[in-house]
């Protein structure tokens, strides 16, 4: 005969257990942190508060001003025309982490950006996108895609409807690339 001691024990335990099973899977779901919970300090001064973007792809591209890539701007306005009326969101966020090649402040960055090439999608103010002092977004993406963290200006994420990365593209693929073109369509076509 099995004491009762015993047997309160062991259904309390397993009742215990699967609660706490149910609570760990509750809580992962909760935790899992999209791209909307971030924000950037704008360049204009205001913040650029992704969750204003919820349900829309984003493009966030690192730049810099004095880059062999900087003429990636123009592409980057391109795509702006293209798409934004259908939904697509483009940020453009300037670093000084590769090669020292945005020195400037907010002037000399608009001056590049808005000025020389004609960028009218929002601009983030210079923040970190590397190291240990990275802009959170950075971290949580580089959390996400260890494999694919900038390596230089003109990295791109694009960002799904849900609010997490659905591709990457180095700073060697034109904004204007097919693969760029076809991904954001494919993004904004997803319901």
């Amino acid at each position: 005969m099995i004491d009762r001691r015993i047997f309160l024990a062991a259904t309390l335990v397993a009742v215990a257990g699967c609660s706490s099973r149910a609570a760990r899977a509750q809580g992962a779901a909760m935790s899992k942190i999209s791209a909307y919970a971030f924000s950037f300090p704008a360049l204009s001064g205001d913040d650029i508060r992704l969750v204003e973007f919820t349900g829309r792809p984003m493009l966030i591209v690192n730049t810099a001003s004095q880059c062999g890539y900087t003429p990636q701007y123009a592409g980057l306005q391109e795509l702006w025309r293209e798409f934004r009326d259908r939904g697509l969101v483009i940020i453009g966020v300037p670093s000084n982490d590769f090669g020292g090649q945005e020195p400037g402040g907010a002037k000399e960055i608009a001056e590049t950006a808005q000025h020389h090439y004609g960028a009218t999608f929002p601009m983030a103010g210079k923040v970190a996108v590397k190291g240990p002092n990275a802009h959170p977004f950075y971290k949580w993406a580089a959390e996400a895609r260890p494999k694919e963290v900038p390596r230089w200006n003109f990295h791109k994420y694009l960002i799904g409807r849900g609010g997490y990365i659905s591709e990457a593209f180095p700073e060697s693929v034109e904004p204007t690339d097919t693969r760029v073109k076809t991904a954001i369509a494919r993004a904004l076509a997803a319901s």
